[in-house]
């Protein structure tokens, strides 16, 4: 006798009474669930086709709904917008385009009456040029004090027409451009590791630190439950800035540490900031985006004085293999154990191709793809490595619209691509547009209910169907598995905290693990495999058949189990 589990289970309840708020609880970052809001592509308010923070705020009960614990809102400072905001002009005050200081106030008491916590983005390696100290620095020319708050130096050659060493932006490029003097002439040159308009702070000016300290009590006091760190490996660089003596030196970016990027000295800042976070109650965090050569250089950013998470890349960017996830787990909690830290994993963000659409192509093409693939398997695999992340260990982030099963948008017309990365050629590829589109909530209407005048990038017509109107309620949908599943990881015990799992025989392509009295299966081989049945199923990422010999779990799925009665 056979029993098919599906996906299409009962739906969690939505309304607000049949969803546990997050109350204060100690800890509460070691096992959360943080949702990432890119604003201008979440909720539009007032129909000028960019989404803000007032539309965040109108869309707050869907995230307590859906289950997660906090929300990371990407950059909405007062920005000339040369990098869709990670170029900060006023680092208190919000941009016009998303609202003012009052909605952002209203965001965060809305936040924590609904028992969602609020981490804001901070980006402290470099700002806007149209910030007020390098406008100022530019404008009094050489010998200028504000100079020395960024990385301005003389040229190299005859009359200095070469840049002072060898770096390359990560958008392509030089790393340096050269000013224009006050009095016209061709004159000093300043380090951006990224754009042009977003000139790299020099960290060895004390006004530099004393500056954010004051912001990050600006933002405290405003409310805030932590910051994600932008480019946190990225803030000190090496002793006189010495040439790499290298070509193409994206493709080293991960594999070795840099002259600019995870020196040592960067730790020491972080323990200032940790200090002055913990004056603050209710348990504020701070999160890392640290590239590093490996985990365990990851881990030096998690110290119990340093930060409290580092966002997992290795996690991100492993394909989708039983081996090789498994390699990067086991070395992902071995790192986290000795330092106390929590893992983190990540399947997608603003800055890669979404999930959906990178297991839909063949592996070894990286972070960020330019071809669809095929958008069938890239969902089921999408849908079964998420119940795999969530089923491990420590602190998982969900970027918005995955839950919807959103892929790439791979075929966005050049004229309204706006990723700085696209118009400079050599550098990141520049496809990050595709998975900033902004998200589907209706059936209909000029933007899918994402505002009442259309959307800064286009959406596809087929996203009617992925709509949150579309899959809510609808047994079996992506939206109601991710519901599903944030529902059971807490109210189960087994689920979340912890730093380890105890790992199951299994056959070839399939990771099986315990943790307590829950079982995670994740078939990523291409055939159904039988393994044992290991009690109640609780959720299944697509159809699997219990029989006497056994659970039959189809190619790309993953399933859930609760072995106790």
């Amino acid at each position: 006798m056979s029993q098919q589990h599906s996906a299409a289970q009962a739906p969690t309840p939505t309304s607000a009474a049949a969803v546990a708020t997050v109350g204060p609880r100690r800890d509460w970052w070691r096992d959360a669930v943080i949702y990432q809001v890119y604003p201008r592509s979440f909720a539009d308010s007032n129909g000028d086709g960019m989404g803000d923070l007032e539309g965040v705020r109108s869309r707050l009960p869907y995230l307590r709904d859906l289950g997660v614990d906090a929300v990371w809102l990407s950059p909405f400072y007062a920005s000339p917008q040369a990098d869709a905001g990670y170029d900060v002009a006023d680092y208190r005050a919000v941009d016009p385009m998303f609202g003012n200081l009052l909605d952002a106030d209203a965001l965060i008491r809305d936040a924590r009456e609904l028992g969602l916590r609020i981490i804001v983005d901070l980006v402290p390696n470099h700002s806007s040029d149209q910030h007020e100290w390098f406008k100022r620095a530019v404008a009094e020319g050489p010998g200028s004090p504000l100079r020395d708050r960024y990385h301005f130096r003389p040229g190299k050659g005859k009359s200095g027409e070469l840049p002072p060493n060898d770096w390359e932006s990560i958008f392509g490029g030089p790393a340096w451009t050269r000013v224009t003097e006050p009095d016209g002439t061709p004159g000093e040159w300043y380090l951006h590791l990224f754009a042009p308009e977003q000139p790299d702070f020099n960290w060895e000016h004390p006004a530099v630190g004393d500056e954010f300290r004051s912001i990050l009590r600006f933002w405290l006091d405003m409310g805030v439950d932590g910051f994600r760190i932008d480019v946190a490996h990225g803030l000190v660089k090496a002793a006189g800035l010495p040439d790499l003596g290298s070509h193409d030196q994206l493709k080293l970016l991960g594999n070795d540490v840099m002259p600019f990027f995870d020196q040592d000295g960067v730790h020491a800042i972080y323990r200032q900031w940790r200090l002055i976070l913990d004056e603050y109650s209710g348990e504020r965090i701070f999160v890392a985006e640290a590239w590093t050569p490996t985990v365990e250089r990851t881990a030096n950013y998690v110290r119990p004085d340093e930060l409290h998470q580092a966002f997992n890349f290795q996690y991100l960017s492993t394909e989708w293999d039983a081996k090789e996830l498994r390699t990067v787990i086991d070395r992902t909690l071995e790192a986290m154990r000795p330092v106390g830290a929590p893992a983190t994993w990540v399947l997608s963000n603003h800055d890669v191709t979404r999930h959906a659409t990178r297991f839909a192509n063949p592996p070894g093409l990286g972070t960020q793809i330019r071809t669809a693939g095929d958008r069938e398997l890239g969902l089921r695999r999408a849908r079964a490595a998420t119940l795999l992340m969530l089923a491990l260990p420590g602190s998982a982030y969900v970027y918005q619209g995955e839950e919807l099963g959103l892929p790439d948008v791979v075929d966005l017309p050049d004229e309204v691509r706006q990723d700085p990365a696209y118009f400079r050629g050599a550098g990141q590829d520049g496809f990050r547009d595709g998975c900033r589109v902004p998200i589907p909530w209706t059936r209909e209407g000029t933007s899918y209910g994402f505002g009442t005048g259309g959307s800064w990038l286009p959406q596809p017509a087929e996203w009617a169907e992925l709509s949150v109107e579309a899959q809510q309620g609808v047994a079996g949908s992506t939206l109601e598995l991710y519901r599903r599943a944030l529902h059971l990881r807490r109210t189960q015990p087994d689920l979340g905290a912890g730093d380890a799992v105890e790992w199951l025989k299994a056959p070839e392509g399939v990771l099986a693990f315990r943790r307590g009295d829950f079982v995670c299966v994740a078939n990523t081989s291409t055939e159904s495999v039988r393994v044992p049945s290991y009690g109640r199923v609780l959720l299944t990422s697509g159809e699997v058949a219990e029989t006497d010999a056994g659970t039959k779990i189809p190619a790309d799925t993953t399933a859930w189990w609760w072995t106790t009665a």
